[in-house]
């Protein structure tokens, strides 16, 4: 306990400061598909590290945040805009951890500045494990769904190819919505070259499960979580955003098949 509250002491910043990095905190963490609570409880825990106050306004696509120090008798309001992105697991724990850190005591405010510029900034280390991972997991539900060995092969190399580009475009900053549409298209294509040239028994299967990556389950749920948490206006827009994304696989994956010629209705 003394030694937490040493480096808490040793840190003391302005209320100004801290606003600012809790305002690139919150839009980062929200980006990465935490729910309103997790972000809610993540952002006070670093406010009450330095015996701050926080109040929060979660919007679609705005955050405010006000800060009150009652030390120095300041109060600071911020208001942020949240940024388009895919979800990262790995960013939404590390930046929860953080958190923690900061909480603990166990870094003060500059490092923690630094180690959340690292994480936001941190490219992706390796282009193929976690496609490679997506892939296999797809490939086991093509075979859940009883398609044979050939179809879990096809789907394996569509999802692949789809995830790398969907890496890539995302990388690149192009709008999230035109990357589900161009890697949906991308997997389909791919997948109906099964049914095209004859290659498996179930080439139906294979083309109905390629895409099942691009399926936007975690906004669906965060936004059912957020509704349950009474952030009815945030809820909504998450629903509307998870419907819309749905529209552009649903959309990537007909234009596919009217290109290749296939009928799997």
């Amino acid at each position: 306990m003394e030694i937490t509250e040493t480096i808490i002491k040793e840190c003391t910043i302005p209320a100004t400061e801290m606003c600012a990095f809790l305002a690139d905190y919150s839009s980062k963490l929200f980006t990465s598909g935490s729910t309103c609570i997790r972000l809610e409880k993540n952002v006070t825990r670093i406010a009450e590290a330095y015996n701050m106050s926080v109040e929060i306004t979660i919007l679609p696509r705005h955050i405010h945040l006000t800060v009150h120090d009652p030390g120095y008798h300041e109060v600071v309001t911020a208001i942020t805009s949240i940024g388009e992105g895919p979800i990262s697991f790995d960013l939404n724990t590390r930046l929860s951890k953080l958190s923690w850190q900061i909480a603990d005591g166990k870094i003060c405010f500059n490092e923690a500045r630094d180690v959340f510029e690292r994480l936001v900034d941190k490219p992706y280390k390796n282009l193929f494990n976690l496609p490679f991972i997506v892939s296999c997991a797809n490939a086991s539900f093509c075979r859940l769904f009883d398609g044979d060995w050939i179809a879990m092969a096809v789907v394996f190399v569509a999802t692949f190819v789809g995830y790398v580009l969907k890496m890539v475009l995302s990388e690149k900053g192009v709008d999230f919505r035109i990357t589900v549409f161009l890697c949906a298209f991308v997997s389909t294509v791919l997948a109906a070259g099964d049914g095209l040239f004859g290659l498996s028994t179930t080439p139906d299967i294979a083309v109905g499960t390629s895409v099942l990556y691009l399926v936007p389950g975690i906004p669906f749920i965060n936004s059912f979580s957020d509704m349950l948490d009474r952030h009815y206006i945030c809820a909504f827009g998450r629903l509307m955003n998870a419907v819309v994304l749905t529209f552009c696989l649903s959309f990537g994956l007909g234009l596919g098949l009217v290109l290749m010629g296939v009928n799997i209705f």
